[in-house]
């Protein structure tokens, strides 16, 4: 029965981590804050669930996911920035 549960977990996983990787590759998409900081939470948790519960594939591909919400948030921020120093130039 163990690997059912491992196979439903990747392929939970394996579709949010598409996901992610989908909006990483759109370099137009950014992500909103609350978006990237709740699928960081998700991701990691769901990667520590799976280690503790001995599915190492689960793990793994949940673990890709969180780089992905990493990188993204890094794209985020760097947008934010930039919109702050156009508004300051404005003013």
């Amino acid at each position: 029965m163990t690997w059912h549960i491992d196979a439903l977990l990747s392929l939970t996983f394996g579709a949010g981590v598409a996901i992610a990787g989908l909006h990483v590759i759109n370099r137009k998409f950014i992500a909103p804050i609350y978006d990237v900081v709740l699928n960081l939470i998700a991701f990691t948790s769901a990667c520590t669930a799976s280690t503790l519960l001995g599915q190492p594939v689960s793990a793994v591909i949940a673990a890709g996911a969180v780089l992905c919400w990493v990188w993204l948030g890094r794209r985020t921020a760097l947008h934010l920035r930039q919109l702050r120093k156009t508004v300051i130039r404005v003013e």
